[in-house]
């Protein structure tokens, strides 16, 4: 997680000093950083596997102006921690370790509301296409640092298979009887996060 939080702030400080307009309406409203899609998943129950890390920076809406595009800049992980791509072309040939996708995006978050609660919010809503798709598997927190590893989202579904001991009947991904549950968890209490 600390890789992943230091490639993140570097690529958002090279933005902003690259984008000294965007860098005067958002540079100080960074609400999260966090780990999504598969590498999340994998992060949760350890045998999703990692393709490669999708990590996105959430910043505080400022109402009429958004952050526009989906904005996606490609880095190494820089270790063979997790293998390397298979397959890998152009760019990405290159790299020691699995690509880390670096996104944008702001959100609305009101005033007093934490981080753990406005990236629910924007994710159970599912009205953008990013929404809905982040929505499908599983959202850790890599920053703010005091909610590092907290689990902000979790899509499963109810199966029949028996339970596990000690556990419910829930399968990451699953879609048995297309009865897809969003479900997910906080770890951390959504007042503070």
């Amino acid at each position: 997680m600390g890789r992943l939080a230091r490639i993140a702030q570097s690529d958002r400080e090279e933005f902003f000093r690259r984008y000294p307009g965007w860098s005067k309406r958002y540079s100080g409203r960074l609400l999260c950083v966090a780990l999504c899609q598969g590498a999340a998943l994998h992060f949760v129950d350890g045998s999703n596997g990692v393709k490669d890390f999708d990590v996105w920076s959430f910043f505080r809406e400022i109402p009429g102006q958004p952050i526009r595009r989906r904005r996606v800049v490609t880095r190494d992980f820089g270790s063979r921690k997790f293998g390397i791509l298979p397959g890998k072309r152009g760019r990405k040939r290159d790299f020691i370790g699995r690509p880390v996708d670096l996104v944008f995006r702001s959100i609305p978050c009101r005033r007093g509301v934490g981080a753990i609660a406005a990236l629910q919010q924007y994710l159970a809503d599912g009205r953008t296409k990013s929404a809905r798709c982040l929505a499908e598997k599983a959202v850790v927190l890599i920053e703010p640092s005091e909610l590092k590893a907290k689990v902000a989202w979790l899509t499963c579904a109810i199966t029949n298979d028996p339970p596990v001991a000690g556990s419910a009947s829930l399968t990451p991904r699953s879609r048995k009887g297309g009865m897809l549950q969003r479900w997910f968890r906080v770890i951390a209490a959504s007042r503070g996060g």
